[in-house]
């Protein structure tokens, strides 16, 4: 397991993580998420040992990780899929990194084999494309059979089939005990594939929970319903103490899950139903709601591109040529 208590970075007067308390348990997938800027990158480097904490601990197994023997061994990363050194082979880089850590030689070609990326052993990285970077980042977290597996946007670049199956590995690696803690702003695949969250923003703890009580807590689900029979189904639902709101365009919304109830007063009483269709909160809405006074960039719709082009040169140049152009 990974274990962060009190952790705490600074770089000048920016607070990049601001004392974060959080385990991310084996057995599970825990996703890591939070807007740009909210600290999941400095984060996941400080359990990596790449930087230092301001305050605070973060330990692998109850160990730093310059603690470690073999570091691979007990954790591995994906943070940086271009961080390969473009002249040597996909073989060749996983070789490397296995002798460094003790680790078998026949290995290499195991993790190879299991990302796919066997035919193209023996070409150079830095004809890679992002996927394929991806997929050999990948392999090198794989290299030492490690316990804790950490990835920051694994399915970044890849095709949909890469995505599936990226998907399916770290379920099957949660699956056999592993610690398994990814960090992805694609919200669909975060809800597909996570069964914990962890959410921060502006590197404070927003949330550590489920996945289902994460979106309980943060999202509206309800009832949609139209009808030709409008107003009589209004005053039953008001009788029946249900809470209604008119959304527009005849349609009815009803708080909670009363599908079952709501269909059995209607037939009680022989109102007509064009649709009766319970709509399930998204991950996606509870993480906006969640994180809306967490966002460090907001973009603005509906702004004309040549707008946008003169305000941002008036910032650039302020308001007029800048000396020396």
């Amino acid at each position: 397991m990974i274990e962060l208590e009190g952790l705490t970075k600074r770089y000048g007067e920016t607070l990049a993580v601001n004392n974060l308390t959080f385990t991310v348990e084996p057995g599970v997938v825990t996703g890591f998420l939070g807007p740009n800027g909210a600290g999941k990158s400095t984060t996941m480097r400080l359990v990596l040992g790449l930087d230092h904490p301001t305050s605070g601990d973060v330990r692998i197994d109850g160990r730093h990780y310059d603690r470690l023997r073999n570091p691979l061994t007990s954790i591995g990363a994906l943070l940086d899929a271009k961080a390969v050194h473009g002249g040597r082979s996909a073989f060749h880089h996983l070789l490397c990194l296995a002798q460094s850590n003790g680790i078998p030689s026949a290995r290499v070609h195991e993790v190879l084999d299991t990302v796919g990326l066997t035919a193209v052993a023996r070409k150079k990285a830095k004809g890679f494309s992002l996927g394929m970077a991806q997929r050999l980042g990948i392999a090198g977290a794989l290299l030492g059979e490690p316990r804790i597996l950490m990835f920051d946007e694994p399915a970044n670049g890849l095709d949909p089939e890469g995505i599936h199956w990226i998907r399916t590995l770290m379920k099957s690696l949660a699956a056999q005990g592993r610690t398994v803690f990814v960090s992805s702003h694609l919200m669909s695949e975060m809800a597909l594939t996570a069964d914990h969250l962890v959410v921060i923003g502006q590197g404070r703890l927003l949330a550590d929970t489920s996945m289902a009580d994460f979106i309980e807590r943060n999202a509206r689900s309800y009832v949609r319903i139209r009808s030709p029979q409008r107003e009589r189904l209004l005053d039953l639902l008001h009788g029946a103490g249900v809470t209604v709101v008119e959304s527009g365009g005849g349609v009815l919304e009803a708080d909670g899950g009363k599908a079952e109830l709501i269909g059995e007063l209607a037939a009680r009483h022989q109102v007509v139903l064009h649709e009766l269709s319970t709509r399930h909160a998204s991950l996606e809405e509870a993480f906006m709601r969640l994180t809306a006074e967490s966002v460090e960039y907001h973009a603005h719709s509906g702004t004309p591109l040549g707008t946008w082009t003169r305000r941002a040169a008036r910032q650039e140049w302020g308001g007029g040529r800048r000396k020396g152009a």
